[in-house]
């Protein structure tokens, strides 16, 4: 067992499911989670799903003091974030599937999240309600409007408790700034902006501005035969406002800063490792395409993930990273059939853990992968009801490539590759980690002695 990385167990509760039932129980394309996200504080935890809608769910008080029952996870809100439109002008329909949650952090009793499907990102406050007022004098108990000639005193209205309410309100509507499908978004250091990215371009706004936002980074060319390359992820530095890197479909990073230029098309670093000539193939372009980059907490490095990789690159050396870890590499002989089934386009998810020691990222058959930066140890976990017992620990599973196969592996050819990691999260500060597998959410942390 890998310490602070290997040794997690799952308690009764942790395995929340977005429908009742499981996918061979009929369940819909819609309920299919999306994304998952914690809050700064980690006490909430946010997933979308593919209908459009936000479930959150929020860290129970009593467990934190109980080291059995610290992790426990209750659906707290639910609701519906997007609805499916329709854009006539293009004859497009526009899925209300939720792309990315960002939460920004808390400066009152109410929480306020980013919500985004294809085109329009939407900021939600979720607040409690657990008092209602009586006693007006226009109205009735019941809320109709009383005949003014029938009042002959005046009453002061009062706050009567009532059971605890959650309600989610949309403050802002952020629309029509993007032609292609938002990829990601970000919230700002400052607190006052955020960007969202699409293929071909990054858009600023300010959350009190919704309808103009700043495009800071636009690679389109002038003929969309000349098309090279798209963005395929974008996040803000987490201490410097003014600095931001996207990645693109060629496996690169750009680093930018704002002070430089209001567009921000000229990058101020470049990050590209030399391609091997010996690996290279007819799926090198394909594989090597970025599917998610994320600042380390210190905001020193920068971890990206392509198909079999996920590579850690210091910001002071930009010609190769100084960190590779092999996520799937037996995977490799089976680019041609993920080619043919189209799962060599899946777009998996990348995390830190809350002190930068550890990633955490995605694979097939449920599996997800840890990598210890410090003793270079990784794991594979699984993500599944098979192996729900309470505070059951979590075993490493291992793939068999070729050749006689032992009793706890398993063969590359018995993978199941419709069962999928590709979004995760990991608590702030605590070793809690949630792992989205199709419709289940599952909610594991590290065994307590």
């Amino acid at each position: 067992m890998i310490p602070g990385i290997g040794a997690f167990t799952r308690d009764t509760l942790w395995c929340f499911s977005q429908v009742k039932g499981t996918m061979e129980t009929g369940t819909t394309e819609a309920d299919i989670i999306s994304t998952v996200e914690f809050n700064h504080t980690g006490e909430l935890l946010a997933t979308g799903d593919k209908g459009g809608r936000v479930v959150i769910f929020q860290r129970e008080q009593e467990s934190k003091n109980q080291v059995h029952r610290r992790g426990e996870y209750n659906v707290y809100s639910t609701f519906q974030s997007h609805e499916p439109e329709f854009d006539y002008l293009k004859s497009l329909e526009i899925e209300e599937k939720i792309n990315k949650i960002r939460w920004l952090p808390q400066q009152n009793a109410a929480y306020f999240l980013l919500s985004t499907n294809d085109k329009t990102v939407k900021l939600w406050k979720v607040s409690e309600r657990d008092k209602r007022p009586e006693g007006y004098n226009l109205k009735d108990e019941e809320g109709r409007l009383r005949d003014p000639a029938t009042i002959t005193t005046l009453r002061v209205p009062v706050l009567r408790p009532m059971d605890l309410m959650v309600e989610a309100t949309p403050r802002r509507v952020f629309a029509n700034a993007h032609t292609y499908h938002i990829n990601s978004i970000s919230v700002n250091s400052d607190y006052e902006t955020y960007m969202s990215a699409d293929d071909l371009r990054i858009n600023l706004w300010n959350f009190e501005i919704t309808n103009q936002s700043f495009n800071i980074v636009d690679i389109k060319p002038a003929n969309m035969e000349e098309l090279t390359e798209v963005i395929t992820a974008a996040e803000f530095h987490p201490h410097h406002c003014n600095t931001f890197v996207y990645s693109s479909s060629k496996g690169t990073i750009r680093l930018c800063d704002m002070r430089a230029s209001a567009l921000c098309d000229r990058h101020t670093k470049f990050f590209e490792e030399p391609e091997d000539p010996s690996n290279r193939s007819f799926f090198s372009e394909i594989i090597s395409s970025i599917s998610d980059v994320k600042f380390s907490h210190s905001g020193r490095y920068i971890m990206t993930r392509d198909y079999l990789t996920v590579k850690v690159w210091d910001l002071n050396m930009e010609n190769r990273p100084i960190e590779t870890y092999q996520v799937h590499d037996y995977l490799r002989s089976k680019l041609c059939s993920l080619y043919e089934n189209d799962c060599i386009f899946d777009k998996f998810e990348c995390v830190w853990n809350g002190s930068d020691s550890v990633i955490m990222t995605g694979s097939y058959n449920n599996f997800f992968r840890m990598f210890d930066r410090n003793t270079k140890r990784d794991v594979t976990l699984e993500a599944s009801r098979e192996n729900s017992k309470p505070r059951a620990i979590l075993k490493p599973r291992k793939v068999c490539v070729g050749g006689k196969r032992r009793k706890d592996e398993i063969s590359v050819d018995s993978l199941d590759f419709s069962k999928k990691i590709l979004h995760t999260a990991w608590h702030p500060s605590e070793n809690i980690i949630a792992v989205a597998a199709t419709n289940n959410l599952y909610i594991f942390q590290d065994k307590v002695n």
